[in-house]
């Protein structure tokens, strides 16, 4: 209760002597720690120690003329003694003065303030006063930063850290997340890889033939007889799996039927052969399909109308499909889009008894576009009438690729294919949903190729540079693997 008095019933107490002779004599002293700051435990810190402002430093509420002084605590805490004051001058300190500005968290309650409070508190005040020399602040500019953080913090010199104006909370600064080589690494979701490339390579039946193909920059047609000589060098460098594409030269192979697709002196079951021997720890893909084979260059058999057979069509890709895989292929990879050839091949692969050792990867979501340009230049195989917008899915088509995969999936393909890759990044995401638990290919097609290559070439911006740009943006889309024509350059990329 003797801590529970008016304010101004205590400064007149203070000043006349009247409240500490108030105290009952079998009272105890109050224990130095209930009326100083917490860095004052005795008397001997406490000598100097500012308990009542000075004409500087003034309280809500209250004014303090200059009479005021610090007081001085004797040695049983008991006393406290203050210059003799005019009637006058405690009149004046009980005038109250109005604020502009009311600080509820900071303000004193006169009525229900204990002594150790106040004197915590002046002491506080003071100490903020003294810091900041000039004119002495009205009660309605009192300065805030007096609260224990804010003083504590304004003593901290400026650092990088502290000058910046942060916006957000703290978990917005992100750079000392990525800062380091090896910390960027940590971030992507997906590096790219040598086991992650698959090499596409064009394959003929011509005689020691490497040409060159002039829209898809250092790509070459490959006559099996230059082969072994082709894939060494990038073998020795970590090639892992290379996607076959035949290409026959002869005259009068092509036929309305793609009769030679799966002719054992072809190039493509030649190649086969000839990979496993030479090459056995190489993973082959071969391309399946008849448009490089068939007289009018579409991906099937034909109707009088010109119009695809579907049913036809499919169980001669099956049939191309289940050649290739009895010659040695790891991986068949239907390119043809019609409808129903997966599980087509799923069944005569399981017929066969070689299902166990046949990878099915399905071209589920290949969508019609001006980006096969090139690819056709080196396969020969651009249709000699039409489009095949009929069979690929339409460029805006995104349900129907959805449609697409999960058919497949269903079907029993092992690995879900989209082509092309950089223009449908939303569909490898798609894909990457809807199969789950299933590896996603993305195929970075030749106009792709050509036109980063073009770009490079005219200054635009570094080959390298946007080949990793591309491939990245095709892995974070949710692709574990890449079929690209830079898989040379990314072997030697890789290990730089």
């Amino acid at each position: 209760a003797y801590w529970k008095i008016p304010f101004a019933d205590w400064l007149s107490a203070c000043v006349s002597g009247a409240y500490w002779s108030a105290f009952p004599r079998q009272v105890a002293a109050p224990a130095p720690s209930k009326f100083l700051p917490p860095r004052s435990r005795c008397c001997a810190q406490a000598k100097n120690l500012t308990a009542v402002a000075s004409a500087s430093c003034l309280v809500p509420g209250i004014s303090f003329p200059a009479a005021f002084s610090s007081p001085r605590f004797c040695a049983d805490h008991r006393k406290a003694t203050f210059p003799s004051v005019s009637p006058s001058t405690v009149s004046r300190s009980h005038q109250t003065i109005t604020t502009t500005r009311t600080e509820p968290s900071r303000s004193i309650d006169q009525r229900n303030m204990s002594f150790s409070s106040l004197v915590q508190e002046l002491s506080l005040r003071d100490a903020n006063s003294a810091r900041r020399p000039g004119p002495a602040p009205s009660v309605s500019t009192f300065d805030d930063r007096a609260s224990h953080v804010s003083r504590t913090m304004s003593g901290y010199a400026s650092t990088a850290a502290t000058s910046v104006s942060i916006a957000g909370d703290i978990g917005s600064q992100l750079h000392g997340g990525y800062f380091h080589p090896l910390a960027r690494s940590w971030q992507s979701e997906r590096q790219l890889t040598k086991s992650m490339l698959i090499y596409p390579i064009f394959v003929t039946d011509g005689e020691d033939d490497m040409v060159e193909v002039a829209s898809l920059p250092g790509q070459f047609q490959v006559s099996i007889s230059r082969l072994t000589g082709f894939l060494e060098p990038l073998v020795h460098k970590g090639l892992r799996s290379v996607m076959l594409f035949g290409v026959p030269m002869k005259p009068g192979t092509k036929d309305a039927l793609g009769s030679a697709a799966d002719d054992p002196e072809g190039p493509v079951i030649q190649a086969i052969q000839l990979i496993r021997r030479r090459f056995p720890q190489l993973f082959i893909c071969a391309d399946v399909c008849l448009c490089e084979y068939t007289s009018h260059g579409h991906c099937g058999i034909l109707r009088d109308d010109s119009s695809l057979n579907n049913q036809m069509s499919v169980d001669r890709i099956s049939d191309v499909a289940i050649a290739y895989a009895k010659a040695g292929a790891h991986c068949v990879a239907p390119s043809d889009m019609n409808d129903g050839r997966i599980r087509a091949i799923k069944l005569k692969l399981i017929e066969e008894g070689i299902a166990h050792k046949t990878l099915l990867m399905s071209y589920s979501a290949k969508f019609s576009g001006c980006l096969y340009g090139p690819f056709r230049d080196a396969a020969g195989s651009a249709p000699s009438f039409g489009d095949r917008r009929c069979y690929q899915l339409p460029p805006g088509g995104r349900g129907l690729a959805r449609r697409a995969i999960i058919r497949d999936m269903n079907e029993g393909a092992d690995i879900i294919m989209v082509k092309p890759a950089g223009q449908y990044l939303d569909i490898i995401s798609d894909a990457k949903d809807l199969g789950k638990d299933l590896p996603i290919a993305a195929y970075q097609v030749s106009g792709e190729f050509s036109m980063i290559h073009a770009a490079a070439k005219a200054g635009v911006f570094d080959l390298k540079a946007m080949a990793f740009e591309s491939t990245e943006s095709i892995l974070r889309a949710g692709a574990t693997i890449v079929i690209s024509y830079f898989t040379p350059q990314f072997l030697d990329w890789l290990d730089n």
